[in-house]
C-alpha cells in the first residue's frame, strides 16, 4: 500500500493510471515520483504513452503546463545481461555489477548524460531534464500534445530526404565520439517528418572494444529500414560511404 503522504490523487489525477501504477510500480519508483513533482520537474502524470518490458514511458505536465515525459525502467524485467553489455568498460559503472537494482539505476543515469552530450552536439534528441534512481524526465516529443509516432509506425512524405536526415545525424553522432548501439525503426520518432533519436541508454564511445561492431549493425539496420521505406537500391557500401562524406564534410565546417 503506497502512504498517503505522497498525494497519489494529486500525483496521478486519472484513477485508472493510478491503479495501473500501484500496480506495475513499487513504493520506491512512487517516492522519486513525488520528489520529481516536489522539485518543479513534473507536476502530475497523465497517460501511458508506450509500454514495454523493460520501461514504461508517461506523457506528464508540470505547474505551468509543459508537456515532460517520463521514463521510468522496471527492475525486475529489464534485460540485465543485455545492460551489462553496454555498461562493461564505463569506469563509472564498476561498481554496479551483480546487483540488478544498481544496473538499472545505473543505466537511467547513463541514457540521461548521453542524451545531454548527444543534445551538446546538436543532434535531435529530447532535452534530458532530471534522472533518479530507474525514472528518467525528459522534453515530451509530439504535436499539440500528441506523442510522435515511431519510425516504424509513421508515413514519411519524403524519403529521401528524410535518409539524409538520418545520414547527417549518425555522422554528427561520429563526430561527437559516439555510437547508438541500437539505431532502427523503433528508436527514432518522427516530428514534423523529421527524426528525433530516442532510447539511448546503450551509448558507447567510438573508443569501446565493441563500437566498431555496434555501428556495424546500426547501418545494417537503418538499411533494412530504408529498403523497407522503399530505398530498394541503397547498398551497404553507399550508406556507408554517405555518412563517411557527411562526417568530413561536417568536420570542415
Amino acid at each position: 500500500m503506497i502512504p498517503d503522504e505522497y498525494n497519489l490523487s494529486k500525483l496521478f489525477p486519472e484513477e485508472d493510471l493510478r491503479k495501473t501504477f500501484e500496480k506495475v510500480f513499487d513504493h520506491n519508483v512512487i517516492r522519486v515520483i513525488h520528489g520529481m513533482a516536489s522539485a518543479g520537474h513534473i507536476d502530475h502524470l497523465e497517460f501511458t504513452i508506450s509500454t514495454g518490458k523493460e520501461a514504461h514511458v508517461f506523457r506528464a505536465a508540470d505547474n505551468s503546463g509543459h508537456y515532460r515525459a517520463v521514463k521510468i525502467y522496471k527492475i525486475e524485467t529489464s534485460d540485465f545481461k543485455r545492460m551489462e553489455d553496454y555498461l562493461h568498460f564505463d569506469p563509472r559503472f564498476e561498481r554496479v555489477k551483480n546487483d540488478k537494482r544498481q544496473v538499472v539505476f545505473a543505466w537511467t543515469q547513463k541514457e540521461f548524460s548521453s542524451l545531454r552530450k548527444l543534445k551538446n552536439a546538436g543532434i535531435s534528441v529530447p532535452t534530458p531534464l532530471a534522472a533518479k534512481e530507474n525514472v528518467l524526465v525528459m522534453e515530451f516529443i509530439g504535436e499539440k500534445g500528441e506523442a510522435s509516432p515511431r519510425l516504424k509506425d509513421a508515413r514519411v512524405k519524403d524519403v529521401n530526404k528524410f535518409y539524409w536526415e538520418i545520414v547527417k545525424m549518425i555522422a554528427q553522432m561520429l563526430n561527437a565520439k559516439i555510437i547508438h548501439g541500437d539505431l532502427s525503426e523503433y528508436n527514432i520518432l518522427v516530428r514534423e517528418q523529421k527524426p528525433v533519436i530516442i532510447d539511448v541508454g546503450q551509448t558507447v564511445p567510438t573508443i569501446h572494444p565493441n563500437a566498431k561492431k555496434f555501428y556495424e549493425r546500426d547501418v545494417k539496420n537503418m538499411l533494412k529500414v530504408f529498403h523497407r521505406m522503399g530505398k530498394k537500391d541503397l547498398t551497404y557500401e553507399h550508406f556507408y560511404e554517405d555518412i563517411k562524406k557527411a562526417k568530413e564534410s561536417q568536420e570542415k565546417n
